[in-house]
């Protein structure tokens, strides 16, 4: 897997920082993944949908570790780029 395009909308919310969607292998697009400011520091979270009892599940994820730890990897880069570029305007 290659993520060929990572286009990130900066938000200035209390947690939200961030919406991002991502291609993978030029072929495959994930839209609505949100970068969150968390205690603990900055974090993903891929996109989900409410269920009828109140819990997140997730739509698309990645399901190992080492994929999740790129994706984040790939994004959080993308995001700092993106922020920088805002303050450097």
């Amino acid at each position: 897997m290659k993520i060929t395009d990572v286009r990130v909308r900066l938000k200035d919310e209390t947690k939200l920082k961030g919406i991002v969607s991502i291609t993978i292998d030029g072929c495959f697009v994930v839209h609505d993944i949100k970068v969150i400011d968390g205690k603990d520091g900055l974090f993903i979270s891929m996109p989900n949908k409410k269920t009828a009892d109140g819990d997140h599940i997730d739509i698309a994820h990645p399901i190992n570790t080492e994929t999740r730890l790129e994706l984040k990897t790939v994004i959080l880069e993308a995001y700092q780029k993106a922020l920088n570029d805002a303050k450097a305007e």
